[in-house]
């Protein structure tokens, strides 16, 4: 049995060994890993049900895919099926490698049983029974790797069946990413043709905005340009006739009015020498707002003024009602607006002989003056440049320039930034024009800011002095007060 066993390993060695080493290579240096299962049947390591192998990572993964298919971009899964193509290759890869390696099985398992074979024939005993047996293992083993090669061949066909299957796929995935390229590509063309249109657009209409914002303002200058022109050469001209055309009515309406009082005092002079009883005074001046009346001698023999006493009156021209003017006691006296529409009268007592004089009609408004006045009361305070000739009844010899400022609320007299008198309107305060003599009393005024202090202005005319006056008492009326001189009456009490 020793010698049958030496004589079966020598021809092992001699036989079996050489063409394995010679003839057979192996994908890795490992020989599969055999095992005897039940009924003897010979069991390879790899075909562990634990141990995942590739094809059904590769239908894992493939089933994964079509899943999500519908929710993966067009990138990612081109990605995946190109992952999938490189599994396929290697998962053939390795197919052809088994495929191999079984056809190198078969040729070992023949010589092994050609071997086992010719060995049968030279044993006996028991060693003929171990050879039978070895002989009936490796027919076991050939049939299993019959199977198995059927097995590999059908796996061939489905792993390559997979990969036309991954190749079209990824064919398809990469034709549909050169498509969404394509698309993005066009999209990105047209949005950036878009945007150009849109900005030449814009700058386009920048361009005629500004064309016609320069044509506009063009347009503009020269309307001004003409209008000016047209109100250089028209208007001032205009305005100018217009000033000469009142200047000359207002020339005309005073000389009619000197003609007119000429006529009534001849008439009346001629009334008197015929009743036997002429005057040795009369009145002289234009009976308006804006002059003053004096009192002259009518014929040589009458005697001084200065021995008579003088007193000035204010009547009603419809009820006759006769009204003292409170310090009024000179030959001159200029009327201030509260005189408009009554008649004046002037009452002349010596050694008890009394000689009145009146004018021959009530006294006229100025031209002009209420509209004036009117849109000076829009205004909230008014200023006034004037003159203090007087303050508290005594001469003021500084001649400087003041300026009285007549507000809604109240009246300021100042002179640069100090404050002479600033008093809000009240039943304590008087003005009223100037009751004294000379040529200028027409345009002076009397006011009283408190019982302690009083002035007396003069102003650059006639017009400014009876235009403070009429706005002073607007004013002072709209704060409930009656704003009148020493003595004097509200004229809606008479």
């Amino acid at each position: 049995m020793t010698r049958v066993s030496r004589d079966f390993g020598n021809t092992m060695q001699k036989e079996a060994v050489p063409a394995v080493s010679a003839d057979v290579v192996f994908a890795s240096s490992r020989f599969p890993n055999y095992k005897i299962g039940a009924n003897n049947q010979i069991v390879d390591g790899k075909d562990d049900p634990k141990v995942i192998s590739m094809k059904e990572v590769v239908a894992r993964e493939t089933a994964q895919l079509l899943e999500q298919q519908k929710r993966l971009s067009v990138r990612d899964l081109a990605n995946k099926f190109e992952k999938g193509l490189a599994a396929a290759a290697k998962l053939s890869e390795e197919a052809r490698l088994r495929e191999a390696a079984s056809l190198e099985r078969h040729v070992l398992l023949k010589k092994l049983r050609d071997a086992l074979e010719s060995l049968r024939g030279r044993v006996v005993g028991r060693n003929k029974d171990d050879v039978e047996e070895a002989i009936a293992m490796v027919e076991a083993l050939a049939v299993q790797l019959t199977e198995r090669e059927g097995e590999l061949i059908q796996e061939k066909a489905e792993v390559k069946k997979l990969a036309n299957f991954l190749k079209q796929a990824s064919e398809d995935a990469k034709k549909l990413v050169d498509g969404e390229r394509a698309f993005a590509r066009a999209e990105i063309e047209s949005a950036r043709a878009a945007v150009q249109r849109v900005e030449e657009a814009l700058q386009e209409q920048e361009r005629m905005s500004r064309a016609a914002g320069k044509q506009d303002l063009e347009e503009l200058m020269k309307e001004v340009q003409e209008a000016r022109r047209i109100k250089m050469l028209h208007q001032p001209s205009k305005v100018m006739d217009m000033e000469h055309e009142l200047r000359a009515l207002r020339i005309q309406l005073a000389e009619k009015s000197k003609c007119s009082l000429l006529l009534q005092k001849e008439l009346a002079m001629s009334k008197r020498v015929e009743a036997r009883t002429p005057d040795l005074y009369e009145l002289d001046g234009s009976e308006a707002l804006g002059s003053y009346l004096r009192i002259k001698p009518s014929t040589d023999g009458a005697p001084e003024l200065s021995r008579f006493s003088i007193q000035w009156y204010r009547v009603s021209s419809e009820g006759g009602k006769k009204e003292l003017i409170s310090g009024a006691t000179k030959p001159v006296y200029a009327p201030e607006p509260l005189d408009v529409g009554r008649i004046l009268q002037a009452e002349l007592i010596c050694d008890g002989q009394q000689i009145t004089l009146t004018t021959t009609g009530a006294i006229d408004p100025a031209a002009g003056l209420g509209s004036y006045v009117e849109a000076l009361v829009r205004k909230h305070d008014v200023e006034f440049n004037v003159v203090v000739t007087r303050m508290n009844g005594a001469d003021h010899t500084s001649e400087s320039i003041h300026v009285l400022h007549v507000g809604k609320m109240r009246m300021k007299l100042c002179k640069g930034k100090a404050t002479l008198a600033k008093e809000y309107y009240s039943t304590s305060m008087q003005l009223c024009g100037v009751r004294g003599g000379g040529n200028a009393a027409a345009q002076a005024l009397f006011w009283q800011a408190k019982k302690e202090l009083s002035f007396v202005l003069a102003f650059e005319s006639e017009r400014e002095r009876n235009a403070a006056v009429m706005l002073a008492r607007r004013f002072a009326f709209d704060c409930n007060i009656t704003l009148v001189g020493p003595d004097d009456r509200s004229p809606l009490g008479n």
